[in-house]
């Protein structure tokens, strides 16, 4: 019999049973692990209640608590890191390794927020009028909530919970109902950690809950990362609804390689950024832009690393896991076969790979196309699987032009030799998050994560300075305080 994960509400594990379930694999053995319960809007009621009576405390306790707080939980994360990693691996399917990373990339976002006395410092002017000073400071919003994917169970809700309770916010996370258990985990760490009961939450579901978390006039602002479809409605609707929002949506990253680049180094870039997380990453490389005459050369580069690449169970020491669902794996192997329909030319077929692992895992292996056009379905749509394409063209222009006119503008990445191809790529590229000679160029937790176009939906970025300012509301005070000299009234308005 497998067990029912239920919600974390004001410090603990909900009590309450759920009409409304979802099933949880182990994607290497194709086996239901757990059940998630779903929650109806009566549950997020309950939630919002304990976050806002929570949050109120909260955003009044002193920013060197906070602190003390937030070091305590990055302490803890720290040292059970592991943990997190093995059930990553166990819901989502990714490798040991690569889950380890997606922690400690949320980490740093931890230890960015933990210098929250800095960052939310406002400013001050003396003497602006006579007698008049000008200053500023930065207020949390209250609730806040994230409703987070199953690619990144641990990393992307650490894009924000973070600065959120940093911010002195009170936080509901949604996690995707395929991998829950991270954040269920990381709910007990803040606890641990000494944060209050109740600011930090768990609810758990699908779009009923969503659409409750989108409507509910009790949580200020909403947090989204995505499929672009799903981020243009979060957006829409959370707004229509007096919500702030980022939303961050989907993605066709380009990796253009000049002739002149290292293509030893442009190959392994390649494979690590295009298969990295059987390629479910926001920031993979799923198209690479050859500029002739090196395709022939790097596509075989590309080939003899794929061809050494183990696939398998993420626990077992594999190159690449398999993916997170059936249901997904299926959608990704229909794109194979659609691109073969479509003329491309299929270098590496990743459908029947030989995989260390059960019979009925989701699995796909890596795989290649070669001669590509910007019409075909595997050139145009987000896949989130490991599939690359590769697209001739005869010049850099062409390759810049061709990225540029594609709707998703998250990450990009030029390799090359030239400073001043890449200076001249940098200025002229349309994307939000730009790598030279760096493959997936998520920028560090003090910089902001963020792309352009239909990548992006909301004009916050997440973590960095930008994410302080989402989950903090500004006001600016003009004070006087008179002295014995008091003039009396004057009706004009002050000039001086």
């Amino acid at each position: 019999m497998t067990t029912t994960i239920n919600h974390y509400i004001n410090g603990a594990q909900y009590s309450k049973a759920s009409d409304r379930s979802g099933e949880i694999f182990n994607p290497a053995t194709g086996e239901v692990t757990a059940h998630v319960a779903f929650a109806t809007p009566a549950v997020l009621d309950e939630a919002v209640a304990s976050a806002a009576k929570a949050g109120a405390e909260w955003g009044k306790t002193s920013l060197t608590k906070r602190v003390q707080v937030l070091f305590a939980f990055r302490e803890i994360l720290n040292a059970r890191k592991e943990e997190v990693a093995a059930l990553i691996t166990a819901e989502h399917g990714k490798v040991l390794s690569d889950a380890l990373g997606e922690v400690t990339r949320g980490l740093e976002v931890v230890e960015f927020a933990c210098g929250l006395p800095h960052l939310l410092k406002g400013g001050y002017s003396e003497g602006v009028s006579n007698g008049i000073d000008v200053y500023s400071i930065r207020q949390p919003l209250g609730v806040v909530g994230i409703i987070s994917p199953f690619n990144f169970p641990a990393m992307v809700p650490m894009w924000f919970f973070p600065v959120a309770i940093a911010a002195g916010n009170a936080v509901i996370i949604k996690p995707s109902e395929k991998d829950p258990s991270a954040s269920m985990l990381i709910a007990h760490m803040w606890k641990q950690a000494g944060l209050p009961d109740g600011v930090f939450n768990v609810v758990h579901g699908d779009k009923v809950v969503v659409d409750a978390m989108l409507a509910h006039p009790g949580i200020a602002s909403i947090s989204f990362v995505g499929s672009t479809p799903i981020a243009r409605y979060i957006y829409e609707s959370a707004t229509k609804n007096g919500k702030r929002v980022q939303a961050l949506g989907g993605a066709k990253n380009h990796m253009l390689v000049l002739p002149d680049a290292d293509l030893e180094l442009a190959a392994d870039a390649a494979v690590n950024a295009g298969f990295g997380s059987a390629g479910e990453r926001c920031m993979a490389i799923s198209v690479l832009v050859a500029v002739e005459p090196v395709a022939d050369a790097i596509i075989a580069k590309i080939t003899e690393r794929m061809l050494k690449l183990s696939t398998g169970d993420g626990t077992k020491g594999s190159d690449m896991g398999p993916l997170v669902t059936r249901v997904h794996r299926d959608k990704v192997a229909s794109y194979v076969e659609a691109g073969i329909k479509e003329g491309a030319t299929v270098v590496v077929d990743g459908r029947n790979p030989q995989v260390n692992g059960a019979a009925n895992g989701f699995w796909l292996g890596p795989t290649l196309f070669d001669n590509v056009k910007p019409t075909m379905s595997i050139y145009t749509d987000e896949i989130f699987g490991p599939v690359l394409s590769v697209v001739r063209v005869k010049s850099y222009e062409e390759g810049v032009n061709l990225i540029n006119s594609h709707i998703y503008g998250n990450g990009t990445a030029i390799f090359t030799n030239d400073g001043g191809a890449a200076r001249r790529f940098q200025n002229e590229i349309q994307v939000g998050m730009i790598g030279i000679n760096v493959p997936i160029p998520v920028p560090a937790a003090y910089y902001s994560f963020g792309g352009w176009k239909s990548s992006l939906f909301g004009d916050t970025h997440a973590h960095g300075s930008e994410g302080f300012h989402f989950f903090t509301r500004g006001k600016v005070v003009t004070s006087r305080w008179l002295d014995p000299s008091h003039g009396g009234i004057n009706l004009g308005f002050p000039q001086n």
